[in-house]
């Protein structure tokens, strides 16, 4: 299993590289768009629906629907803060499992939460694209997310002792949690200084991050959450030895809408 992952990972790596990076305008968002379909693909059955033609019925819709809101420029920063704002309730769904699951409204209104998931996270990253810098913008949420996973990971395991959120993922632990926070924080700090942000600037900065790290670790358990109420352990096979595209994405599903979010709030505008 370990060699096949990272064979994946060799594969797949250069070609997020280039998604990230060469790509731009059209190019880029039909990339991410692709992306997009194919978790829509795995979230209808999540949601319930396991026949192929129910599940490529909605990705075909959910492809219809970014085509249409590329065009519709002025719908973004709506959407994409009322992504973020999906995130917050989402949280107390998540720490109410098994309770919550009667607000989600059936196999429709799952498929509803699907799209609260999918477009902001798309129309986001579309939107820190084509800010100056745009790419460093994508770095910087990204490596946020990639320090938390890691620095909880291996706090996790050492000092792992009260579950985080038991009856979604039994192997998060608060430790893990706050370890990953807290690693992603420093990193937050070196940045800051070495790009000589005041302090007042970087005590945003770091409040910041740390919404986008919380944040992030619902989107994670969020994907754990409706995964356990299917019944499955991954939510496609599409990845060999990573299981689907939104066990890849699950965290960055939050973290970027909620990242493009507070630079709004912040004036730097979406």
């Amino acid at each position: 299993m370990l060699k096949l992952r990272v064979i994946t990972a060799l594969v797949l790596l250069p070609v997020a590289l280039v998604g990230f990076f060469w790509l731009e305008g059209l190019a880029f968002a039909l990339f991410f768009g692709a992306i997009i379909a194919l978790g829509a693909w795995e979230w209808a059955r999540l949601a319930g629906f396991v026949g192929q033609a129910a599940r490529c019925g909605f990705a075909v819709a959910v492809a219809i629907l970014l085509s249409i809101l590329y065009t519709q420029p002025g719908w973004s920063t709506p959407l994409v803060l009322l992504g973020a704002l999906w995130w917050v309730l989402a949280t107390a769904l998540v720490m109410t499992y098994p309770a919550s699951s009667r607000f989600w409204g059936g196999r429709f209104g799952s498929l509803a939460i699907g799209l609260l998931i999918l477009l902001p996270a798309w129309l986001a990253l579309l939107t820190l694209k084509q800010r100056p810098n745009g790419n460093w913008l994508i770095v910087a949420v990204m490596a946020l997310v990639w320090v938390a996973d890691i620095g909880a990971y291996f706090f996790g395991r050492a000092l792992g002792r009260r579950k985080l959120a038991p009856m979604v993922s039994p192997g998060k632990s608060w430790e893990g949690l706050l370890g990953g926070l807290v690693c992603s924080l420093i990193v937050t700090v070196i940045v800051g200084v070495n790009i000589g942000l005041s302090l007042p600037q970087l005590a945003a900065s770091l409040a910041g991050a740390a919404i986008v790290v919380l944040l992030s670790v619902v989107g994670d358990l969020t994907e754990s959450m409706f995964k356990r109420k299917a019944g499955v352990k991954d939510s496609s096979q599409l990845l060999p030895g990573h299981g689907g595209v939104l066990d890849r994405i699950d965290s960055l599903t939050a973290a970027v809408p909620v990242f493009a979010a507070l630079l709004w709030l912040s004036g730097w505008g979406i």
